[in-house]
């Protein structure tokens, strides 16, 4: 099988966010536990599987994600790099439209290389943070918001953007607390810098314990931050050792995410799992 790794949400190598993407040529998927172990083979924050849908359908494609521990219902890079490799082998063209867990998914990719993604909102509600929380993550927030459940995570708005970028968690103590993840984010301290807010991922729970650059987790960042800047279109600013920029355009009850992909890895998965 042939395998490729795409940096995601960027436009140069050994950046942004890779995921791994596998193609198959026959319209079903392999058993779960065989895409589990490829997925934990790859060990990336996320691998995509998709295939063939028959013409005429609501989709064209049939798409997942796994973690190296568990499938999740909703993931933005490893989707644009699937996008990306559908459309540089010629097998998509204009909007590829992805049946997934979160139902379908569309995936454009404009002129200047860049590729948009036409994703569901997130409905944010006020929530609080579980008990140990704060000390894991080492920091008061000034507000906390519940994600729903294809994002699946715990927004965490922290004072400011030195904040973010300083966070080391506990990681461990993290992963015992429950649901998917946390999300925390803050206003830019220079948006003359090109980006609006910044955020920063951690899934310890579901085998990540942090992801450099987050589609899904911008579904909930675009309204949150789009309420509090008066503006539709933002650019996020995500990651820590490794970043990517995430465009986001709020359209009621869709979220266009949009940004570049580069493939770092061509080759072949030489055993069957």
């Amino acid at each position: 099988m042939r395998i490729r790794i795409i940096d995601a949400f960027t436009d140069r190598p050994f950046a942004g966010n890779p995921a791994a993407v596998l193609l198959f040529d026959e319209g079903r998927f392999p058993a779960d536990a065989v895409l589990q172990r490829i997925a934990t083979e790859m060990n990336l924050s996320e691998t995509a599987f998709a295939h063939p849908l028959p013409r005429g359908g609501t989709a064209d494609w049939a798409l997942r994600w796994f973690t190296p521990a568990t499938e999740v219902r909703m993931c933005g890079h490893a989707t644009l790099a699937t996008a990306h490799v559908l459309h540089g082998q010629g097998r998509a063209t204009g909007t590829v439209r992805f049946a997934t867990l979160s139902g379908v998914l569309g995936a454009r990719v404009s002129e200047d290389g860049s590729i948009g993604l036409d994703f569901p909102t997130a409905p944010l509600t006020v929530d609080e943070l579980p008990r140990g929380a704060e000390r894991a993550l080492g920091l008061t927030p000034l507000s906390v918001h519940d994600t729903g459940p294809d994002v699946g995570d715990l927004l965490v708005e922290a004072a400011d953007e030195k904040t973010v970028r300083a966070l080391a968690p506990d990681v461990t103590a993290l992963a015992g607390l429950g649901g998917r993840g946390f999300i925390v984010t803050a206003p830019a301290e220079d948006p003359s810098r090109g980006y609006d807010f910044v955020s920063r991922c951690f899934f310890p729970a579901v085998g990540i314990d942090e992801d450099p650059v987050t589609g899904s987790a911008h579904t909930a960042l675009a309204p949150f931050w789009s309420a509090r800047l008066g503006r539709p279109s933002l650019t996020g600013l995500q990651g820590g050792s490794r970043t990517g920029l995430v465009r986001t355009t709020l359209r009621g009850e869709r979220t266009l995410l949009t940004g570049h992909a580069v493939t770092v890895l061509d080759g072949e998965l030489c055993v069957e799992p």
